[in-house]
């Protein structure tokens, strides 16, 4: 140690009050030090279990590939990553997440009126290619943006309840180094944008 560093730990030893300093943390964010691995799986798994129990799954993932998803999801992999490392392509990934209501911020990227495609969604009836006609898009972009509505309506219908169970365990160990305000900053946008359109139907119909 040179005679500046010396200097510098000499200092940071008296504004903190503590008698040594390391000069490296021995630990990383998403380590597992207090948290025992295993109950981390468990909680996952039982709440991937009660979605499923809930829930029709669009694919024939099981409980573990799911489990990994979900921690692969909040660590930040994209889907391509991710199915790299199921063996999966990248758009069973996709129907995945969205059964599971992993909502990523491009789910919700599109170029014509989201709020009034979601309204039709919502009040049922519309078929793919209607929407397609409706939004003037193809019929496979309406159907792959009806399923993002889909999972946006039953995230908020418990509450975004196993979502929050999800973060609640990886927070706890760590973990969740990513996506969960852009996931709440999606919700409300999407909500804010339906309560916007029952706005304004209603100042049309006075």
């Amino acid at each position: 140690m040179d005679e500046k560093t010396e200097q510098l730990r000499d200092i940071f030893m008296d504004v903190s009050s503590e008698e040594s300093v390391t000069e490296s943390q021995a630990a990383g964010r998403g380590s597992l030090t207090d948290t025992d691995e295993a109950t981390v799986e468990e909680r996952l798994g039982e709440t991937v279990a009660r979605m499923r129990d809930r829930y029709d799954f669009r694919t024939d993932l099981d409980d573990p590939a799911l489990v990994g998803l979900v921690r692969g999801f909040y660590a930040g992999q994209e889907d391509a990553a991710l199915a790299e490392e199921l063996g999966v392509d990248a758009s069973t990934v996709r129907e995945a997440r969205l059964d599971l209501h992993l909502l990523r911020e491009t789910d919700d990227d599109a170029e014509f009126d989201t709020a009034a495609f979601r309204k039709r969604v919502v009040g049922g009836g519309a078929t793919d290619d209607e929407l397609a006609a409706a939004f003037d898009i193809d019929t496979e972009r309406a159907a792959r943006y009806r399923r993002v509505v889909e999972a946006q309506a039953a995230a908020r219908g418990v509450s975004h309840r196993f979502t929050s169970e999800f973060e609640d365990a990886l927070t706890e160990a760590g973990l969740a180094t990513q996506m969960t305000a852009g996931l709440r900053e999606t919700g409300l946008d999407e909500a804010t944008e339906d309560i916007d359109s029952l706005d304004s139907d209603a100042d049309v119909s006075m």
